[in-house]
């Protein structure tokens, strides 16, 4: 299948799940990760009508979607979906129009202070660990509340909603169980979980976005 073949596909299978769960159709966003795709790969996927991306790295984003969107798709709607350093986090904000990755109050206050300086809205989500795994960025997700409390009230961030990546050894569902009760509780109302292989479950669990990249562009 062509990459146009395959993105009309994956989002065919989120109408079809949100369906399967008595949800609303269009309930359910598509974040086409780009990441390690070059311009001449992302182009055609946008020529087809995707218009939200997802990146995991600031500098690779740095390297192409300034290009793409002066090419004419000034409506592109970019996230970082990568772990996000606080020396990043001025060139984050100028890029990104949703960082998804925040996890600890160092990164919480960069991004503050530079949403601040550069008068520019970013929409923010709170990275959660579910698996608690060592390897991956997240906060724990007994933390989780306390640190959404922490970034509205005393830092002064909007945050959005929740994001998670669940161990690829286990049932996804447990995690999105977990991250949706999360969000419940902290008065949340965006999930972005899921990716190419369980993101139809996710949307059975309340996913407000889907991550997904191979089912699209094909294997790295």
């Amino acid at each position: 299948m062509s990459v146009e073949e395959r993105l009309n596909d994956v989002l065919s299978r989120i109408r079809n799940a949100e369906g399967g769960a008595n949800r609303a159709s269009g309930s359910v966003s598509l974040v086409a990760v780009s990441k390690t795709f070059d311009a001449e790969v992302i182009r055609p996927v946008i020529d087809a009508g995707q218009r939200i991306f997802g990146e995991n790295r600031v500098q690779e984003a740095q390297g192409k979607w300034p290009a793409l969107r002066a090419a004419g798709t000034s409506d592109i709607e970019l996230h970082l979906i990568g772990p996000l350093q606080s020396n990043k986090a001025a060139d984050a904000v100028a890029l990104f129009d949703v960082i998804e990755t925040i996890d600890r109050e160092k990164i919480a206050r960069a991004v503050a202070a530079e949403i601040v300086r550069q008068d520019k809205p970013v929409r923010l989500y709170v990275q959660v660990n579910t698996g608690l795994e060592p390897q991956k960025a997240g906060i724990a997700p007994d933390e989780t509340i306390a640190f959404v409390a922490l970034c509205r009230e005393t830092i002064g961030i909007p945050i959005e909603g929740l994001m998670c990546i669940p161990p690829a050894d286990e049932n996804p569902g447990t995690h999105f169980a977990l991250l949706a009760k999360l969000a419940a509780r902290c008065g949340l109302t965006k999930l972005s979980m899921g990716m190419s292989g369980d993101f139809e479950v996710a949307v059975q669990f309340g996913a407000t976005s889907v991550r997904v990249g191979s089912a699209i562009f094909g294997t790295r």
